[in-house]
């Protein structure tokens, strides 16, 4: 539960303001926590200038005090740092080391959620990624064959995805080193789970700027969704958890790959009203 030291506590309101579930009142001059609605969210230990507040639920030497030195990022660079980023396929023979994959998981662990409900899970596949990648082949080529045995006005959009699934199995069984297009021979592979795939999406894409900023290049795989959905044996493999679902595939490694300026894009589209 969240609990308010009444010795620190000096009675300022600020956490009772920035409670949106409204679950914290002044009692004789001091911040109360209820505990009822509370969600856990820290917004009150984050705003308390007396840092009065704490929970028994979490470990508070996560707890860092902001400092700007550790905390400010100059928004230009962290633009560019975005425009700069590209899709990588092509990747070095070198695993990435556990310090490194911890840092890229802890960015989506502290990646926001809806109502906090900290949904999301992470698998981190590096022994069975061959074992993986043999059932996803299968999968994308089962789907295509399917596809093409059954076209009608539903799925001719997706026909060229079909023969193209079909065509990268027949090549990846010839040689699967030289010719896997789906993991590029990427040494590791974190599928992002969770109950409410709209928070795993959140944590991934948080996770991928800290992946770049560790020298590693990322490639979200559509593929890789499109073969694991309703597939029982992928999902058994990777032990997805009952209630859950996956909401993005990142395929990770040292890019082999070197990338000299930002690209163009579409004029933005943009409704001002």
């Amino acid at each position: 539960m969240m609990n308010v030291n009444t010795e620190k506590c000096i009675g300022c309101g600020e956490c009772i303001k920035d409670c949106f579930i409204r679950d914290i009142e002044m009692v004789n001059g001091k911040a109360k926590i209820n505990n009822k609605t509370c969600i856990k969210c820290g917004h009150c230990i984050a705003i308390c200038p007396k840092n009065a507040v704490s929970t028994d639920e979490y470990d508070m030497k996560e707890v860092k005090e902001f400092t700007k030195e550790e905390f400010l990022i100059d928004p230009d660079n962290l633009l560019n740092f975005i425009k700069f980023r590209r899709t990588v396929r092509q990747f070095k023979d070198k695993e990435v080391e556990m310090e490194k994959i911890n840092k890229i998981i802890e960015a989506g662990r502290f990646t926001q959620t809806a109502s906090n409900m900290q949904d999301v899970s992470y698998i981190v596949v590096r022994e069975k990624i061959e074992e993986l990648k043999e059932l996803v082949f299968e999968g994308l080529k089962n789907k295509g064959q399917n596809i093409l045995d059954n076209l009608n006005s539903d799925n001719i959009m997706f026909k060229r995805y079909a023969i193209m699934w079909l065509n990268m199995y027949d090549a990846y069984k010839k040689d699967p080193k030289q010719n896997d297009s789906l993991f590029f021979n990427a040494p590791l592979v974190i599928i992002v789970t969770a109950r409410l795939p709209f928070n795993g999406a959140l944590a991934a894409s948080n996770m991928e700027l800290v992946t770049d900023a560790l020298g590693l290049g990322t490639l979200f795989s559509g593929f890789f969704l499109m073969a694991a959905k309703d597939n029982k044996e992928i999902n058994d493999l990777l032990g997805i958890k009952k209630g859950t679902e996956i909401a993005a595939c990142m395929i990770i490694g040292y890019p082999d790959v070197k990338y000299l300026r930002t690209v163009p894009r579409k004029a933005v589209d943009v409704t001002w009203t």
